[in-house]
């Protein structure tokens, strides 16, 4: 009996020390995280992280000096918060870093809802498709993702500036 409690009591110090990387959004190009995969060297030197988009309120160590490696978009996750103003500068971030061969990593307090917000909103205007195909993609790659509400109406109003209407019932989106 010992034994085993020694041996869960092990198993749990390792999985809370267990750190899962972020999720690859665009193959070798953008992952998709939280906020403390963000700050971990570990993880930003093995998937070669060289651009930061952070849609939080929070601010970290993220690339000291290198202003043009950092889009911060300060929102707070609440349905009143309003990301739309920023999305064509987040896409064109993105591809701006893409085109010069970095990968970015994306994230969020929890990377949950705002980052995956944006990157559904980038998959929107990269691939310029629906609301409702994006979303399907990141929920794939992220099943617990999960933008508040308000971001999502947002990103509905992102469909019609992108491809000149509403196509998505956004009801119609598993929640």
């Amino acid at each position: 009996m010992t034994m085993m409690v020694q041996t869960r009591m092990v198993l749990a110090k390792e999985l809370d020390a267990f750190q899962p990387y972020p999720i690859e959004i665009v193959p070798g190009k953008v992952f998709l995280g939280n906020f403390s995969q963000a700050c971990d060297p570990k993880i930003q030197k093995d998937l070669k992280i060289k651009a930061h988009i952070n849609v939080s309120m929070e601010t970290g160590p993220f690339f000291a000096g290198e202003a043009d490696r950092l889009l911060h978009i300060q929102i707070e996750d609440s349905p009143e918060a309003q990301i739309l103003p920023f999305l064509r500068h987040l896409c064109h971030f993105t591809g701006s870093h893409i085109q010069l061969g970095s990968v970015i990593l994306i994230f969020s307090t929890r990377g949950i809802s705002r980052s995956c917000a944006a990157a559904i909103a980038y998959l929107m205007h990269s691939n310029e498709q629906t609301l409702q195909r994006s979303w399907a993609y990141v929920k794939k790659c992220k099943n617990n993702m999960c933008p508040n509400w308000g971001l999502v109406t947002q990103l509905l109003e992102w469909e019609k500036i992108i491809l000149g209407g509403f196509i998505t019932n956004i009801t119609d989106l598993l929640y």
